[in-house]
């Protein structure tokens, strides 16, 4: 039966003690002693008074509980500085084999690091009761059993330890039995039954007792187990073994079925009550599970597999018994040697993955806890790191390391390291294990930008465009991310005076220089300044470099001419006598250039003269010599041109004129050399008015070309606006009107003006108008219309004046009901009250009186026409003949007359059907009909036959 204590009322107490292990503050311990079975939550103690540590050192330092096992049953509650149950504490699970129990583990505290080492320790309670492995226990017993005869029992397990672990053994129901207690040298009680009255089986053959094991706990608790006893016949004799202990060791991982120990017992008795077999007694413990016992034999063997770190030692209780009941026991003691088969454990406390390259030496960066679960030397640990970094691992406390800086950190060089830590026990073989551990190395602004010169030399050609990229300087800073990030500034200074930031520029971002302005060689040819290189550290750190800038001559100035002086006044000449031999120098023309090099190399040349033959010039020196004797042909004046050119590409020139006078005396050179200036005037005079000649005429063309095309474009605007008009035109004849060239057939006048120029062959003969645009008003009298006819007439006689006719309007197409008078569609209202078209009509005979004469008199003025083309320009022939011409045989109407004039036959037909439907309603005007191609008339047959006579 198991009971378990529910008063968690009662009263505890807590022992606290506090020692120092070294004079370091940093490192120290503290016990408390609680019992099992605390609630969880309940308090264990106030670590943060009991350490001297404020609340908010053990909040600010991430303060945790390190422990080696999985399982942790203490919690630490930072902001109230307590350790609390986490998890229920069963003392007899968590310490199995040891009557003192009790928890380490360690507080580590960061920023800087510390620790801790807690002991907590586990009291008992009295929550186990006593057991025993069977229930019930079986003897046979000879009747001839002495009195005072040992029958050992078994022994009830209490898992509690102290008080409350088991204190006494009852026996009850029997008078022939009494129970003692054997205590044994490591402190355990052997239960013995010892006889007090000889058996009698023929009184009692079957005895049945109560073996009762109590403990002294509070409440008390007990376990019973029931004692069957069978009378046998006499056997006297119990097994008695060679010693009460023996004792064997066995390394552990041992094989199964390794025999470990052989025990021997022996029996005086004969037959089968002298026969022993053994047995393993022990109950709760797991050495029945570990080791078997050979019944016959007595041999002891491994079954399980034996691990030292478990278990050191092993107590196996074998028991010798006959067929007749005697037993007898004895003790086998088997000690476990170690074997090194456990590596050492590398656990990691606390580290940091990035440090900074500053930090100071004997900076903590990692803590690492080591453990061997082997013993002696297998268990001894040592540990290191690798060679060559910056670091050292230096033993704080038993098994405890620190991972430092052990030297002066430079990201530049390394800026990450890989630190293995190896630890090895001292074990043959020994054995190792490792952990890697990576350690980034934080940047610090220690490095200034470095350019790749120590200074700079660049050239750039004079008359350069502003803006233009010179070259670039380049600075690395070995830093990283933004302190690595480098701009370029610049110094001031000042070159002649001037700032140089007006001469050059520089990116802040690439480096680039750029001229800010055009650089003249001639003014200025080299300068320097500074670059100042900067990082975007705090604080910034910056170099600087010295920049030249060379600049390189271009050839862009032209020779310049000292000597001789070119004047605009003054008239300088040089006299050459008429005696001067060959090689005479007469003058050096002296020039400059303010170029450097080959573009300030010059030559002279002899361009023009009055006379190659007599001079010559030096090509590098510029005199001008005579190349032949002086004679008296040779002309006063002398004009020489001389140029002069450098050596540049392209090549640049100056040319100078110089007047040389071939004469002894100078009276003869005055009177030679006064007309120098009237010929220049002159030639400036000349170029001018041919300048402005030019000019004038090329104003007149283009005024002469916009009036033509303004012309032009009126003239088409008004026969577009002509062709387009809608408005029907009807001619109107009154009285002594006329068409002043018709035949008697026309039904429109149409009138010719025919105008000519001075010279009338050379040029082409400008026509005509329709007579709807042009019509002749004559007088009573109707001399002005005789007038114009002779004028035109005489126009018309010379034979080689061309006319041109524009092509007739399409307005003068009508319907028969569009035409006046009787021959159109019938009279509507206003023909009748009067007010049409003729509002008053003359008289028949007067109309055709006046068609007659202005007939006659144009067929006579037309006479002299050529055959074909009714008096028209030989423009229109023979691509424009008659056949463009509309067919005016067809019709002719007499204005106020119900007569129709025609030549055509079918017209007749026509004009007749159209008589007969006068009645019916006029039809609505159609589009306009193609004129009809033009036919060959007899008057113009007429006068091509006349004209054939002549």
């Amino acid at each position: 039966m198991v009971c378990r204590k529910t008063d968690r009322t009662m009263n505890r107490q807590v022992l606290l003690f506090i020692y120092l292990l070294s004079v370091d503050s940093g490192f120290g311990q503290v016990s408390y002693s609680i019992p099992e079975e605390m609630s969880r939550g309940s308090l264990v103690g106030n670590i943060a008074h009991d350490l001297g540590l404020e609340i908010k050192r053990l909040i600010s330092g991430k303060a945790k509980i390190y422990t080696r096992n999985s399982d942790q049953y203490i919690e630490l509650n930072r902001e109230r500085g307590v350790l609390l149950v986490k998890e229920r504490i069963d003392r007899e699970a968590l310490c199995t084999e040891t009557a003192l129990c009790a928890l380490n583990f360690q507080i580590i505290l960061e920023n800087p690091m510390e620790f801790y080492t807690v002991t907590v320790q586990i009291t008992d309670i009295n929550d186990n009761a006593p057991t025993f492995e069977k229930s019930e226990m079986k003897f046979k017993i000879s009747e001839s059993a002495t009195t005072g005869s040992r029958f050992l029992l078994e022994r009830a397990v209490d898992l509690d330890v102290g008080i409350n672990a088991v204190q006494n053994y009852q026996l009850t129901s029997t008078d022939n039995f009494v129970l003692k207690l054997q205590s044994n040298a490591d402190g355990n009680k052997n239960v013995e039954m010892v006889l007090q009255k000889p058996l009698d089986r023929e009184k009692q053959e079957q005895i049945s007792l109560v073996l009762t094991a109590v403990d002294g706990g509070e409440p008390q608790m007990s376990g019973t187990m029931q004692i069957l006893i069978t009378v046998l016949d006499i056997n006297d004799n119990a097994p008695v073994f060679t010693r009460q202990t023996y004792k064997a060791a066995v390394t552990e991982n041992s094989p199964k079925g390794t025999v470990i120990a052989t025990v021997t017992a022996s029996d005086a008795d004969q037959g089968s009550n002298g026969k022993i077999t053994y047995s393993i007694t022990n109950t709760l413990d797991n050495v029945r599970k570990m080791f078997e016992v050979s019944r016959e034999k007595g041999d002891v063997s491994v079954m399980d597999n034996i691990d030292f770190e478990k278990s050191k030692r092993f107590q196996i209780n074998i028991g010798a018994s006959d067929e007749g009941g005697l037993t007898n026991s004895c003790k086998l003691i088997v000690d476990v040697l170690d074997v090194n088969d456990n590596k050492p454990e590398i656990n990691i406390m606390s580290k940091s993955t990035v440090i900074s390259e500053d930090a100071k030496v004997s900076t903590v960066v990692t803590m690492i806890n080591t453990e061997d679960l082997d013993s002696g030397d297998n268990g001894n640990v040592k540990c290191f790191i690798s060679e060559n970094v910056p670091f050292m691992l230096k033993s704080s406390t038993n098994n405890f390391y620190s991972l430092m800086t052990d030297s002066n950190l430079d990201r530049e060089r390394a800026s990450e390291y890989n630190i293995t830590v190896t630890c090895s026990d001292e074990g043959v073989p020994s054995l190792s294990s490792s952990v890697t551990l990576t350690l980034q190395i934080s940047d610090v602004n220690d490095n200034a930008p470095v350019f790749e010169r120590t200074s700079y030399e660049a050239y750039i050609i004079e008359n350069n465009t502003p803006g233009l990229s010179i070259f670039i300087v380049k600075a690395t800073d070995a830093d990283w991310n933004q302190n690595a990030r480098v701009s370029y500034i610049l110094e001031d200074s000042s070159v002649n005076g001037v700032p140089v930031s007006s001469y050059v520029s520089v990116s802040a971002d690439s480096g680039v220089i750029h001229a800010v302005r055009s650089f003249d060689y001639e003014q200025i040819k080299d300068f320097q300044f500074r670059v100042k290189a900067q990082d975007g550290g705090s604080p910034p750190l910056s170099s600087n470099v010295t920049v030249k800038i060379m600049i390189q001559d271009q050839n862009d100035n032209p020779p310049q001419v000292l000597y001789p002086v070119q004047t605009g006044g003054s008239l300088v000449a040089e006299m050459v006598p008429r005696s001067a031999d060959v090689g005479y120098l007469v003058t050096k023309v002296v020039a400059v250039d303010v170029d450097s090099g080959q573009n300030a190399w010059l030559s002279y040349k002899l361009q023009k003269a009055t006379d190659r033959a007599l001079f010559e010039v030096g090509l590098q020196n510029g005199e001008i010599r005579t190349i032949r004797q002086v004679t008296d042909k040779d002309a006063v004046k002398q004009r020489l041109t001389v140029i002069v050119e450098d050596n540049g590409e392209p090549s640049r020139s100056a040319t100078v004129i110089v007047n040389v006078a071939v004469a002894d005396s100078f009276p003869e050179v005055l009177s030679e050399f006064t007309d120098f200036t009237h010929d220049k005037e002159y030639n400036d005079n000349l170029t001018f008015y041919l300048v402005l000649a030019l000019a004038v005429v090329s104003f007149l063309f283009i005024t002469c070309l916009v009036v033509i095309i303004s012309v032009k474009v009126y003239r088409w605007r008004q026969s577009r606006i002509l062709y387009h008009s809608s408005l029907p035109v009807i001619p109107y004849y009154p009285p002594r009107y006329s068409d002043t060239l018709g035949t008697g057939t026309l039904p429109h006048v149409y009138n010719y003006e025919v105008c000519r120029t001075t010279d009338s062959r050379k040029s082409d003969c400008k026509f005509g108008r329709a007579g709807s645009q042009n019509v002749l008003i004559m007088d009573p009298s109707s001399t002005g219309t005789i007038q114009r006819i002779q004028t035109e007439k005489s126009i018309l006689d010379e034979p080689d004046s061309p006319l041109e006719q524009k092509p007739p309007n399409n307005d003068w197409r009508f319907t028969q009901g569009q035409r006046p008078g009787p021959s159109g569609a019938t009279g509507g209202p206003e023909v009748a009250m009067g007010t049409g078209p003729w509002p008053q009509p003359p008289t028949e005979a007067e109309q055709l009186q006046a068609l007659m004469a202005a007939a006659n008199e144009v067929s006579e003025a037309t006479a002299t026409l050529g055959p074909g083309t009714m008096g028209l320009s030989t423009r229109y022939s023979p691509q424009f003949t008659l056949q463009h011409v509309p067919d005016y045989r067809q019709n002719v109407y007499i204005p106020g007359s119900t007569a129709t004039l025609t030549s055509n036959p079918q017209q007749q037909q026509a004009t007749a059907q159209q008589a007969t439907q006068q009645a019916l309603p006029p039809p609505q005007a159609s589009a306009q009909p193609e004129p009809p191609k033009a036919a060959q008339t007899p008057a113009s047959k007429k006068k091509s036959t006349k004209k054939e006579k002549k």
